[in-house]
Order: structure tokens, then sequence, then C-alpha cells
């Protein structure tokens, strides 16, 4: 199964029809879509495996800037409209299918901002609270109407994760007891709080896992700050041990057409980096934010694997 990953043109970028659902709301003077309804089945993809644990997970950017037809420019995902959601879907789906193993899997479609937002850190400080407020609502709604008492994994990647981090340090200790780890991928964490507490192996529970893969140190992106905590997915250890990851290089073909990169991966630790040698696609490139020899694309498919595993680890742990 494919994820796909930030590849331009996007549906939503050649979105030219109306926008039906589109409302003016006081935020910047913008148009803002309609509101997600958690109570409607449309604005959720859920994978019931009657599992005794549950995986949370916020997606990343699928969006950008997109025209209506009377020339306004809209900076967030609209969730009932279908072009829209197909990006949405298509990570959803993805993640489901390499991630989640025999956990239930519940995703929320949310009103995130576009890649655009992030071009500039003011406007993505303006613009984020509102994908935030949506995945507040589906989180609370979840917890209330879906969950029925399991524990969970509360995952994200991007943008997803940095929502994510939110619902993390927001919720009260008797969720967070259940809280079987928290994956906050492609981030850098500088904060502390009591719930963010870093992993330091494989099968610890209550813990975040946090990491950013690049070819070397100075392949970071623009809005990188050193992370409070890092942790090597492959071999989930803290320390700069190296190790052997021997997998696909690229989510855009198919696997039966790739020859396998065999890549060594290691914890910088003086910066929190993963260093990655030996990848070879050249097809990972973020489009308007990327840097080249960053692999922030790349961090689900890459450690996939792994990462399906862990989670099914710690869950397994957790539960005994």
């Amino acid at each position: 199964m494919m994820i796909r990953k930030k590849v331009f043109p996007l549906m939503a970028l050649a979105l030219l029809g109306l926008c039906s659902s589109c409302k003016t709301k006081p935020v910047e003077g913008e148009l803002i879509p309609k509101a997600p309804d958690y109570q409607d089945s449309t604005q959720w993809y859920i994978t019931d495996r009657h599992a005794a644990a549950d995986v949370f997970y916020i997606i990343s950017t699928e969006t950008g800037d997109y025209t209506l037809s009377g020339g306004e420019t809209i900076h967030y995902a609209d969730t009932y409209l279908d072009s829209l959601r197909a990006p949405l879907y298509g990570e959803m789906l993805g993640v489901d299918t390499l991630l989640s193993g025999k956990l239930n899997y519940y995703s929320p479609y949310y009103r995130q901002c576009s890649l655009q937002s992030f071009e500039n850190d003011s406007v993505a400080a303006v613009r984020m609270p509102l994908p935030m407020d949506d995945v507040r609502r589906a989180f609370d709604y979840y917890l209330k109407n879906l969950n029925n008492g399991r524990p969970f994994i509360l995952a994200g990647f991007s943008q997803g994760a940095h929502i994510m981090m939110e619902l993390l340090k927001e919720m009260d200790d008797d969720t967070f007891q259940r809280m079987i780890a928290a994956y906050a991928i492609g981030i850098s964490i500088t904060e502390t709080h009591p719930h963010i507490v870093a992993a330091k192996g494989a099968d610890d529970t209550g813990v975040t896992i946090c990491y950013n893969s690049v070819r070397d140190t100075n392949c970071v992106m623009r809005s990188w700050k050193k992370s409070r905590l890092a942790i090597n997915p492959v071999n989930w250890r803290t320390d700069s041990m190296s190790t052997t990851l021997i997998t696909e290089p690229s989510p855009l073909l198919p696997v039966s057409e790739q020859k396998k990169d065999t890549m060594t991966v290691h914890l910088d630790t003086a910066t929190g980096l993963l260093i990655v040698k030996g990848y070879t696609a050249q097809d990972y490139m973020l489009p308007l934010l990327g840097t080249e020899g960053n692999y922030h694309t790349r961090e689900i498919w890459l450690y996939r694997d792994q990462l399906r595993d862990n989670m099914n680890l710690r869950a397994s742990r957790f539960l005994k």
C-alpha cells in the first residue's frame, strides 16, 4: 500500500468549483469552510478490528491553497468537499494500512491549514487554532462516544503532530493514564510538561516518541528547533549507536518496482536529529518548504515496519 505524501499539484489546488459549505467568519476576514460535525460518520475514517486498544491518528498537511469560482482563496481544507477529502482520505487509509496492525484505528477529518500557511510563522500561528479546535472536538467526541474506555495510542505527523502535542498537554490525568504512548512524528519538541515523557526504549508506556530524519545536520528546515527528546525508531535507542535499515525508498512507486535501499541510521545526540545515510530516492522534497537532504515526507514510510511493530509491542505491554 502506498501512502501519498506531499505531491503537488494536489487535487485541492486544481479546485475551481463552488465551495457551497464555506461560511464567512471573523478570522483574518477569511472565508472559512463549514466546521466538521463529529456525530456525522462521514467526518471520520474508522477501522474497528474489535481490538482491546486503539490508535487515534491526526493526519499531516494534504491541502494547498485553492481558489473558488468567485476568486476567493481558501487556506483550510473543506471536509465536506469530495475533491478536498480525497488526499486526506489517502493518508488516513495509508497510515491505517501501514501502521495499525491489529489495533483499532480512528482518524478525524479536520479543517487543516494549507501548506502555504507554513511559509510564514506568524501566519501559521494565526491559522492553526482553527484545525486545533476541530481536532480537540473530535478527540473529545472519540473519548466520550467511540473509545469505550480502551487504552489508546495518540499519533500525529507534521501538522497533525503539532496538534497532537496540544491534546497531550490538555489531557486530564485520568485519560493520560490510559494513553499507551504518543508518536509525535516529524516535529521538534521543546516544551516541558508532566505528560511529555521521553521514550527511553522500545516498550516503555505513557511516553512520547519523536524523531526527524535528515542526510546531515545542515539539512534542517527553516522552522527546526532542537528537540528536547528524540529516539531512533529502528533500534529504539536514545544514544548514537548506528543501525541498518533495509527498505524500499519511495511510497510513490509500487514496491515491486523498487530496489531496496540499505541505509545506516543513527541519532545525533547533540542536535536530536536522525541521520540517514544511503537513501537514494529523489522524490522526497516537500514543495514550498522542503530542504534538500531533509526526509520529512518519508518519516512514516521508511520506518513503517518498525512503527507498526512498536505500536503493537507497547500496546501489548500496556495491556499486560
